[in-house]
C-alpha cells in the first residue's frame, strides 16, 4: 500500500523513521514534509500535500492511506481535512485507530506525536493501516452523506438548519 506521510518540526525526527518502519513493512511510503527541521515551519502545506496523493492516488485504483502528525495532531487533522474526499481522523489509542477505518472509512490518520511515545504512535499507525473498512451500510450511507454535502452543501432528504 503506498502511505503519504507529513509532519512539522514536532514530528521531524519521528517522520524519518516512520517512513522506515513504513517501508520495512512492504508499504511504499511518501515523505511529504518537511525535508529539513525548522522550528517555525508551517504543517498545512505538508498536510495538505499529503492528503491530495491521498485522493489522488484512491482515485486512480491505487491502495493509498495517509499519516499526519505535529504535536497534538489536531493542526494536521485539520489541514488534511480541508482536502475533499480526505476523511482524516485523530487517533489517541488503537480502538481510535481502527474505529476510524471500521466505521468511517478514514483515509488519513493524524496523531499527536507529543502525546504518545514513538512505540505507541507507531502501533496507533499500525493498527488505522491493517484495519478494513466494514462496508456495514449504515456506515456506507453516513460516508456517502458526508461526501454529498462535502460537494453540493446538501444531504438528500436531510434538512440541515
Amino acid at each position: 500500500m503506498r502511505i503519504h506521510v507529513a509532519t512539522d518540526h514536532a514530528g521531524f525526527e519521528i517522520s524519518k523513521r516512520l517512513v522506515a518502519h513504513l517501508s520495512a513493512a512492504g508499504h511504499d511510503a511518501i515523505d511529504h514534509g518537511p525535508r529539513e527541521y525548522d522550528a517555525e515551519d508551517d504543517y498545512p502545506a505538508f498536510c495538505i500535500s499529503a492528503a491530495r496523493a491521498v485522493v489522488a492516488d484512491q482515485r486512480a485504483g491505487v491502495e493509498a492511506l495517509g499519516v499526519v502528525f505535529g504535536g497534538s495532531g489536531n493542526g494536521e487533522q485539520m489541514a488534511a481535512n480541508k482536502v475533499e474526499g480526505v476523511r482524516a481522523a485523530l487517533a489517541w489509542s488503537l480502538a481510535t485507530a481502527r474505529l476510524a477505518r471500521e466505521h468511517n472509512d478514514a483515509n488519513v490518520v493524524a496523531v499527536g506525536a507529543r502525546q504518545h511515545s514513538e512505540d505507541e504512535m507507531l502501533a496507533i499507525i499500525d493498527a488505522f493501516l491493517a484495519t478494513p473498512f466494514s462496508e456495514a451500510e449504515r456506515h456506507a450511507r453516513r460516508i456517502a452523506q458526508l461526501g454529498e454535502y462535502e460537494t453540493t452543501g446538501a444531504i438528500a432528504g436531510h434538512e440541515i438548519a
